[in-house]
C-alpha cells in the first residue's frame, strides 16, 4: 500500500501479438498490482449507449452493428485494417476517450505502482502517461505460434497483424525494461516476481 498522500507511479507494459502480455500483467495482478488494461477501456467507450458507438454507426453505416446494438468489432475492423485514412478517423474519435477511461482508473489505484497494459502504448502517445516502460519481448516464431493456438487465426493473419504494429526494434528501443518471453509459465512467474521486487525499490519510477 501507498502512503494516503503518496500516489502509485505508472509502469507501461507493452508487447507486440502474441507477446504475452496478457499473461505477464496477470502475474503482476496476483502480486497485488493494480492494473489497468487499454483494451478493456477500448471496450468500455464503445458499448451500447456511449456517444462514440453512435458516431462510429453514423460514420461507417450500420452495417459495424450487431443485432443486439453492440459493436461488430470484426465488420469494424475489415473496414479499417487496409484503409489508412478510415483506421485514422476512428483513432481521432477513440484515443481521447480511451485516455480519459485510463486515467480516470489509474487514478484509483493503490499499490506501490499500478500499471497500464496497452498494445498501442507507444503509437497511440499513452507512454506520456507511464513513468517506466516495460517491453514483454518474444521471438516473432513464437509469436506467431502462440496467435494461431490462442485465436485459431491463420499464419497469414498473424504476420498481416504484425506488419501494422510498431516495428520491434522501434518498441525495444523505448523500453526502459525487457522481458523475453520465451521460456515457460513458471518462467514468466518468476522473471515478474524479480521485476516486482525492482519496482518496489523505486520511487516514482526512478532509482
Amino acid at each position: 500500500m501507498t502512503h494516503p498522500d503518496q500516489k502509485p507511479w505508472i509502469l507501461g507494459l507493452t508487447g507486440g501479438i502474441g507477446s504475452g502480455k496478457s499473461a505477464a500483467a496477470q502475474c503482476f495482478i496476483n502480486l497485488g498490482i493494480d492494473t489497468v488494461d487499454a483494451d478493456h477501456a477500448a471496450r468500455w467507450v464503445v458499448e451500447p449507449g456511449r456517444p462514440a458507438l453512435e458516431q462510429i454507426a453514423t460514420h461507417f453505416g450500420n452495417g459495424v452493428l450487431q443485432a443486439s446494438g453492440e459493436l461488430d468489432r470484426g465488420a469494424l475492423r475489415k473496414l479499417i485494417f487496409e484503409n489508412a485514412e478510415q483506421r485514422r478517423w476512428l483513432e481521432a474519435l477513440l484515443h481521447p476517450l480511451i485516455n480519459q477511461e485510463i486515467v480516470s482508473h489509474l487514478a484509483k489505484a493503490k499499490s506501490p505502482y499500478a500499471i497500464l497494459v496497452s498494445p498501442l502504448l507507444i503509437e497511440s502517445g499513452q507512454s506520456r502517461m507511464v513513468k517506466r516502460l516495460l517491453v514483454i519481448d518474444a521471438p516473432q516464431r513464437l509469436q506467431i505460434e502462440r496467435t494461431m493456438l490462442r485465436d485459431g487465426s491463420s499464419q497469414e493473419q498473424v504476420e498481416a497483424i504484425l506488419k501494422v504494429q510498431i516495428q520491434r526494434e522501434d518498441r525495444l528501443r523505448h523500453a526502459d525494461d525487457i522481458l523475453v518471453n520465451d521460456r515457460d509459465h513458471n518462467w514468466l512467474v518468476s522473471e515478474v516476481e524479480r521485476l516486482h521486487h525492482f519496482y518496489l525499490t523505486l520511487r516514482g519510477g526512478q532509482s
